[in-house]
């Protein structure tokens, strides 16, 4: 099976990640689960986050990863707040780059990602010798509880493509960091905790693609990446695990709030995009 162009499809990333056809992908731009160490990060993200990660974690013990999933299962049946905290926030697999890497034309993505797993990511693509830049989000109004650390203050985006790959846009779209207030107005709009600045994920898009060229978001969320794809006149495939955020999403790209409200920002007209269910 090939996942259609165009649609953001209802399932588990690692498996439908299988249907798309090898070297068809132009562009990756994707937002997986942030991992934390130890610590929660000062409070940068709240309780409302927690369901989303959750549900990557009974994905995982239905896979059957039986040591870590025990390990995560003891972690979740403590009570103290901080311990939970951690255990749903425990990123994605770095296999998952594998997969992808055979989906794409030559390696050209975008990570959203912790602090805490730019190390490994920055290996896996130092070893496959990919060209490496590290892009930054700084936000002006962070959460104020910062504990014994730093203001969550700071979003981080590894960029990774293979020898060849050109980069396009104009000055004014390959800045690579970006200063802005926290996204509260989309998270409002759409009632996603970790949605990310529609115009950023434009200029990522812009830079990295053409038009008609297909982007591929396998964490999509309430559907960011594929709303700029479409708006930029590229096609999309975009995969969500979250039920609700599959629905915003869907909602969204025809011009629909989370509330139910018509969105001024969307102007396409009647896209209809198929709830697809694995």
């Amino acid at each position: 099976m090939k996942l259609e162009l165009n649609k953001i499809h209802l399932g588990d990333s690692y498996e439908l990640v299988k249907d798309i056809e090898d070297k068809s992908i132009d562009l990756i731009v994707i937002d997986p689960p942030y991992e934390f160490g130890g610590d929660t990060g000062g409070g940068a993200f709240g309780t409302a986050n927690r369901d989303y990660h959750k549900q990557y974690l009974e994905l995982y013990q239905e896979r059957g990863k039986t040591e870590e999933t025990e390990r995560l299962r003891i972690i979740a049946n403590k009570k103290n707040q901080r311990d939970s905290f951690s255990h749903l926030s425990h990123g994605f697999e770095i296999e998952l780059l594998e997969t992808l890497d055979k989906k794409m034309k030559a390696t050209n993505i975008y990570i959203w990602c912790s602090k805490a797993q730019v190390r490994k990511i920055l290996e896996y693509y130092e070893d496959s010798g990919c060209n490496i830049d590290i892009l930054t989000w700084h936000k002006t109004n962070p959460t104020p509880t910062c504990n014994n650390t730093y203001l969550s203050d700071t979003e981080y985006c590894i960029f990774a493509r293979r020898k060849g790959v050109k980069i396009s846009g104009s000055y004014e779209t390959k800045k690579k960091f970006y200063v802005t207030p926290a996204n509260t107005e989309d998270k409002n709009l759409y009632n996603h905790p970790t949605i990310k600045p529609l115009e950023i994920i434009k200029n990522l898009i812009i830079n990295s693609s053409e038009e008609g060229d297909v982007v591929l978001d396998c964490f999509s969320g309430s559907g960011t990446t594929c709303v700029a794809a479409k708006e930029l006149n590229r096609q999309f495939i975009g995969i969500e695990l979250n039920e609700e955020y599959h629905r915003i999403s869907i909602d969204r790209l025809n011009g629909i709030t989370a509330s139910g409200q018509t969105s001024i920002f969307t102007d396409f007209d009647n896209l209809e995009v198929e709830l697809i269910e694995r």
